[in-house]
């Protein structure tokens, strides 16, 4: 890469002066991060959901609460699965100078992490809605929390990324 001033060794989208290997390197460390953060907050839904077919109420849902709770538990497992690919990627692609490529696969599967991650906690709420208080509370419940997610998660970011476009224009 190089910007306007001819030097290879600043980004252009962030003007730090480090080779391609040590922006991968940082990258890397920055998605590292951004998994243990999405890990820790899947796990404790997982093990949510996993308590709660030892409960005592269990036995009371009905079929198709039964149904969307094991929905939650695999939407829950892919979730964690994914999360974790990143890590087996790497482990697999390790001293094959492919940093750059892991580096580009991993923010991929992040990204996809992060957006099924928001469904399985807005799913989480309208299930806990539904045995609460019903279907009708279930339904807002659950689509509120994935229109309020879909903002934080998609709308903000790409209108963050969008101003600081033309601010930099």
């Amino acid at each position: 890469m190089s910007d306007t001033s001819g030097r290879d060794d600043i980004d252009p989208a962030d003007g730090r002066p480090e080779s391609e290997e040590q922006r991968a390197d940082r990258n890397w460390g920055e998605i590292l991060q951004e998994v243990r953060v999405t890990q820790t907050g899947t796990q404790l839904i997982s093990g949510f959901l996993l308590a709660i077919a030892f409960q005592q109420r269990f036995g009371s849902l009905s079929p198709p609460q039964v149904g969307f709770y094991l929905v939650l538990v695999v939407l829950a497992a892919g979730c964690t699965a994914l999360g974790l690919a990143p890590v087996a990627l790497h482990r697999q692609l390790f001293r094959h100078h492919e940093k750059v490529r892991t580096v580009a696969i991993a923010n991929r599967l992040l990204r996809i992490t992060v957006g099924l991650i928001a469904l399985l906690t807005s799913g989480v709420v309208a299930f806990i809605f539904d045995v609460t208080l019903g279907l009708v509370a279930a339904l807002v419940a659950g689509s509120a929390l994935l229109v309020v997610l879909a903002l934080l998660l998609l709308v903000f970011p790409a209108r963050v990324l969008s101003r600081l476009r033309r601010h930099s224009a």
